[in-house]
């Protein structure tokens, strides 16, 4: 497709919307309109171009798509831009000091198209603000994957990366239908470029050129931004607080920013300098007395009596939470893979060991007595040489001997002829000689202890078992339904800056409805009586009132 542009009429500032999600957005700004910009879609859709309003278009990719768009896949939308990138750079070469790359991530185009025209308009050396969005959780999990790959793309070749999170939006619009919220994420985008663009286009009292802007975007990183609009008699206080509270910033501070670009746009009532004293001074103290503000001012006749107050701030030190970074990987770790076992040093003569050598050796030890190696006190029997007739016992009748013996020399022949005989100590080594027999054990009938748990975890299980059989499904459904819708109210109610608040002016006990009326009496109530027994003089029992000093006159 065929474009020219006349130099002579060209603006040094182009809006670029790619995709269908940014030319949706570059459509909408061109309706609103904004001053001294020329605005270009690029998509590979071409129904979707030929319905747009826009004069100038760019069909991506005409013969690797056909018209017929990227199918939702990113790497076809970046191939689409590849084919059509001589013509980009004969776009942005005429007059161009600085691009806006406007684009919804998670589709195809958007996705892989805008990183590639982004890139090549930083190649050329031109301020590249890229201003894109985030999908809505219902729009799925591949889309939402989709869109963080291409946040990482877009980080990697643009100046400054100003992220709408669609998702915060809800927060700000509420339940809105499916035409309206898409329409309101396009009039998020449109004040975010309309704010910097006519920052320098526009001429004001305070007048803010293209270097300034340069100075604030220029290789600047993840930029925030909020928006907020007010009127009445302190307008611009609550205009300026409702901006730097807004959901858009994603939880974050402008503290730390190196630069803020501000810009005030008035309507039918027109800025004071009291006004646009309280704006700057309230955005100098949250920024920090180091943050260089640059501010613009322009005239919007549809806001009537209102004040809109546009904050970006760049050059934070950190990258600000944008709601929508990527999760770390997990890694994981499989427990059955054993590491392999490293050699650290080659074997020499791997023939020498063999392996029947050691059973040699053990034939060989099992050859010597097996005694000799644990050797066991040998206990020589005790051999009788005395010639005493006690012992012999094959005396022939005929011929008996008599012999008088005393009966204490018999004990004494006794004891000596016992050699000292220690039987307890020749026991042990007795029987370490003999081989043991297997000992059965004898049955022993076991019993059963019952303990204080056991009873509990039975009681326990029953009555599970009894409350399980007197609900009924529907009840345990109804049951499940109203525990997940008191859990969706909590989790609602904690994404918004206004439930935040109201959880800490609410009281625990009022949260889980716990009634705190005077049943059980105050801790200052006493149930003590204020009498008292006691004796007088004469050693009777008098029942005594209550001692006024004690009891009324406490300090």
């Amino acid at each position: 497709m065929e474009f020219d542009l006349p130099k002579e009429n060209s603006s040094i500032i182009k809006v670029i919307g790619v995709g269908g999600g940014g030319s949706n957005a570059v459509n909408h700004m061109y309706n609103q309109g904004i001053i001294g910009v020329d605005f270009i879609v690029c998509n590979t859709d071409k129904q979707a171009l030929d319905i747009s309003p826009v004069p100038y278009k760019i069909q991506l990719g005409p013969s690797l798509t056909e018209g017929r768009g990227a199918g939702s896949i990113p790497e076809i939308g970046k191939n689409a831009a590849v084919e059509n990138i001589d013509e980009i750079r004969d776009l942005l070469s005429n007059n161009t000091k600085m691009v806006f790359v406007t684009a919804g991530m998670g589709g195809g185009t958007g996705t892989g198209a805008a990183p590639v025209i982004a890139g090549v308009a930083k190649e050329m050396g031109i301020l590249t603000v890229g201003i894109v969005t985030v999908p809505f959780s219902f729009e799925g999990r591949k889309r939402r994957q989709q869109a963080e790959d291409g946040l990482d793309a877009m980080r990697r070749n643009v100046d400054a990366l100003l992220i709408i999170n669609n998702e915060r939006l809800r927060e700000v619009t509420g339940n809105l239908t499916i035409g309206n919220a898409f329409a309101q994420a396009d009039d998020v985008l449109t004040v975010a470029a309309k704010g910097i663009a006519e920052v320098i286009s526009v001429t004001g009292i305070i007048n803010t050129d293209l270097n300034d802007v340069n100075t604030v975007m220029r290789n600047s990183g993840v930029a925030i931004m909020g928006s907020a609009k007010a009127e009445g008699e302190n307008r611009s206080m609550s205009a300026v607080q409702q901006a730097l509270s807004s959901p858009l910033l994603n939880d974050n501070d402008i503290k730390g920013a190196n630069y803020v670009l501000l810009n005030i746009t008035y309507g039918d009532a027109e800025i004071t300098m009291d006004e646009m004293a309280e704006i700057t001074d309230y955005i100098q103290d949250e920024a920090g007395s180091t943050a260089e503000i640059i501010f613009g001012h322009g005239y919007d006749a549809s806001l009537g009596n209102k004040l809109s107050v546009t904050v970006i701030a760049t050059g934070f030190a950190s990258t600000p939470i944008t709601g929508f970074e990527k999760a770390p990987e997990k890694q994981r770790t499989v427990l059955e893979d054993e590491p392999k076992a490293e050699i650290k040093a080659p074997l020499t003569s791997p023939t020498e060991t063999n392996v029947w050598n050691g059973a040699k050796e053990i034939t060989n030890e099992q050859a010597e007595p097996f005694i000799k190696k644990a050797e066991a006190p040998v206990v020589t029997p005790p051999t009788v040489n005395d010639p005493v007739s006690y012992y012999t016992t094959n005396t022939p009748p005929a011929e008996p001997e008599v012999k008088k013996v005393n009966l204490d020399d018999e004990v004494t022949e006794q004891g000596a002829i016992n050699f000292d005989w220690d039987v307890a100590a020749e026991t042990p080594a007795v029987t370490e000689s003999k081989v043991e027999e297997p000992v059965v054990p004898t049955p022993v009938a076991e019993v059963k202890r019952y303990t204080l748990e056991d009873e509990v975890e039975q009681q326990v299980e029953a009555s599970s078992e009894e409350s399980k059989q007197v609900l009924s499904p529907e009840e345990q459904q109804r049951k499940q339904q109203e525990r997940m819708n008191r859990i969706h109210e909590f989790t609602s109610r904690l994404k918004k800056a206004d439930g935040i608040i109201q959880f800490e002016k609410e009281p625990a006990y009022t949260r889980r409805s716990i009634n705190l009326d005077n049943n059980g009496g105050y801790s200052s109530d006493s149930n003590a009586s204020r009498f008292s027994v006691d004796k007088d003089a004469n050693g009777d029992v008098k029942l005594r009132g209550g001692n006024s000093f004690l009891h009324d006159n406490v300090d």
